[in-house]
């Protein structure tokens, strides 16, 4: 187990944890949570070893394999596949190891090797690599790209993919769904709930926390402590501490009255559709945790535009791509005030160009772009954070944006998205992803959109705000179109679901449970004649793989019965020729002292190893009939 006792410990002279005791069992799955900054990375880099503690101990089994997913990805020659194999230690070893007893014609380190290499897998370990490159998103032509040719993105996945090929005792993850979209979320999700592990994570992503965890360990005012059970019951037991105090309960019974005021408004217009009904319930939901959020940093709200067309957006039979290739085709959307719509599709089906079409930022190569007279778009991608000007502070950008306002007015609406104090006037290349991010969504929601084109906008984004941004989006009567792979988010913000694949753009009749339902389906429909193929020769290079193996502790014992029986042979034969001197009476007419002494010993010598040999030819003789026929 994981054994905390009175820990303290802190970064640059700040301390972050005090006093800090509990204990977490093997196979737990465990979420971190807490506000930036509070010590959560910190907490796993303890357990890496590149942090000490100031007091106190952090204990866990000497021999526990720890795992982890590696900051950075150099610039490498090796291909993808190769470098998810390295992070199984043990096999690469092996693998080495094996290389060189064969050069060395080693036959018991070989048969010791092959053995070894059986119990951990290894023969089956490329086809365990390709499954994980596979479930996150990576296609069957990218095994063999070299890293240096994937963008920082897909250089993430590599990394964590490294890390789930290890066979660890420990897996540590910080943020592990940033850089994915939808299905590998899904995915992982499935792989780290069969994880037999312990796991500790660090998650901004509540579902996805709430499908994987089954305790909490919060961090908060330089205190641990452990939660039992997923992130949503966490949220209820600190709810109601935090009602206990007079005023956190009156501000948490306005913030409920508010919501409730939006299921109300939602219920009305709710049809039999699944999607309607289960954004309700999530809406619903929401009033049960409002108060786990009372004490958050982050307080706006979407100014009202300032003017609205109806329909804000229209798209009639169009289609988009890149150069004269569409990607999509027969794009038909209308997009009005107050419309939320949810994008969904697999890796590389086209939702970012969706986006881009609707921006205007990609020209339709067929069909009609309309835009409404008062059109006036918001629109967040990852892309923009790199364009904030990295010497400029958050309020060098906003008064550039309003020259005209007053800078108090600034800084208050600043506040609201946690820019305080310092970093108000600090530079803003010094911050964080989440910050830039943060940064980027204040200098957005200020120019007073009526459409709203989000394309991932919670990645770096911490809990607390986003739920502020998810409580925002109930407000803002401007269109929204949402492509997300946080599924609370997309439950409680969007209408309607609409599906991206296979070279379309459709309505999704159903909900975000469905859409995993037809994710599934889709999977189990790409099961190809070349991909059984590709399933039989893994097959049959792990029977072949097995078959040497048993080759290789077969022979060995074949070549020292081989060499048991030679010896054996010349030893009788000459054991035979001294039984017949020594059998000589004429030896004995004439004695030779010193030769007889000679032959005596020599012939006691061939009994005991003639003794011998044979008994080991039948320990050998016992093995061999031992394993099973090649």
């Amino acid at each position: 187990m994981i054994l905390s006792r009175n820990l303290c410990f802190a970064r640059g002279g700040s301390p972050l944890v005090e006093d800090a005791s509990f204990q977490l069992h093997p196979g737990w799955k465990v979420g971190l949570v807490g506000a930036n900054g509070c010590g959560k990375s910190s907490f796993l880099a303890l357990l890496r070893g590149e942090l000490h503690a100031e007091r106190g101990d952090l204990e866990w089994p000497a021999r526990w394999t720890v795992a982890h997913v590696a900051q950075d990805t150099p610039a490498l020659p090796d291909a993808a596949l190769e470098f998810t194999l390295d992070g199984d230690a043990e096999l690469r070893r092996i693998e080495r190891e094996l290389a060189a007893a064969e050069a060395a014609h080693e036959g018991m380190r070989i048969a010791e090797l092959h053995g070894r290499l059986e119990e951990i897998g290894g023969y089956a370990a490329r086809a365990r690599a390709a499954e994980l490159l596979h479930g996150l998103g990576f296609a069957d032509a990218d095994f063999a790209r070299p890293v240096a040719e994937f963008s920082g993105g897909w250089r993430v996945r590599l990394n964590l993919a490294r890390a789930l090929m290890c066979r660890s005792d420990l897996l540590l993850l910080d943020e592990p769904t940033n850089h994915l979209d939808l299905d590998a979320v899904l995915w992982l999700e499935g792989w780290l709930k069969s994880y037999a592990g312990t796991l500790l994570m660090i998650s901004h992503d509540r579902d996805f926390l709430d499908a994987v965890v089954g305790q909490t360990l919060h961090i908060e005012s330089c205190r641990m402590t452990l939660y039992s059970g997923n992130y949503s019951a966490f949220e209820r037991t600190r709810a109601e501490r935090l009602a206990a105090q007079q005023a956190m309960h009156e501000k948490q019974l306005r913030e409920v009255a508010h919501l409730e005021k939006f299921v109300e408004r939602f219920r009305a217009k709710a049809t039999k559709a699944r999607q309607a009904q289960s954004r309700i319930k999530a809406l619903a939901r929401m009033e049960e945790i409002a108060a786990a959020h009372v004490d958050t940093p982050f307080s706006f709200r979407f100014r009202e535009p300032e003017g609205f067309s109806d329909p804000l957006l229209a798209i009639e039979n169009a289609a988009v791509g890149y150069g004269d290739a569409p990607l999509l085709e027969r794009i038909t959307l209308t997009l009005r005030p107050g419309a939320r719509l949810g994008l969904l599709g697999r890796n590389g089906a086209g939702k970012s160009t969706l986006v881009k079409l609707l921006v205007g930022d990609l020209p339709p190569l067929a069909g009609v772009r309309r835009e409404g007279r008062h059109l006036a778009i918001g629109y967040f991608a990852q892309h923009q954070v790199e364009l904030l000007r990295p010497e400029e502070s958050p309020l060098q950008h906003l008064v550039r944006q309003e020259p005209q306002t007053r800078e108090q007015e600034l800084r208050d609406y600043l506040g609201g998205f946690d820019f305080r104090g310092d970093m108000v006037t600090a530079p803003c290349g010094r911050f964080s992803g989440g910050e830039k991010a943060r940064l980027v969504l204040a200098l957005l929601i200020r120019r007073r959109p009526n459409l709203l084109l989000l394309d991932e906008p919670t990645n770096h984004l911490d809990l607390e705000m986003r739920e502020a941004l998810t409580l925002a989006l109930q407000e803002t009567d401007a269109g929204v179109v949402l492509v997300s792979h946080d599924r609370h988010l997309l439950r409680t913000t969007c209408d309607e679901l609409w599906l991206v694949a296979d070279g379309a753009v459709r309505p999704f009749d159903g909900d975000l449970d469905d859409y995993a339902a037809w994710l599934a389906e889709a999977r189990a429909a790409q099961k190809t004649p070349d991909e059984s193929k590709a399933a039989r020769r893994d097959a049959r290079v792990l029977a072949a793989g097995e078959r040497q193996a048993l080759l290789a502790r077969r022979r060995p014992l074949v070549k020292e019965t081989e060499k048991l029986e030679k010896q054996l042979a010349g030893w009788q034969a000459e054991l035979a020729g001294l039984d017949e001197q020594l059998a000589d009476p004429e030896i004995y007419a004439a004695p030779d002292r010193a030769r007889l002494e000679t032959l005596h010993r020599r012939q006691a010598e061939l009994q005991a190893a003639i003794a011998s040999a044979e008994e080991r030819w039948l320990e050998v003789q016992d093995e061999l009939e031992g394993l099973p026929t090649p």
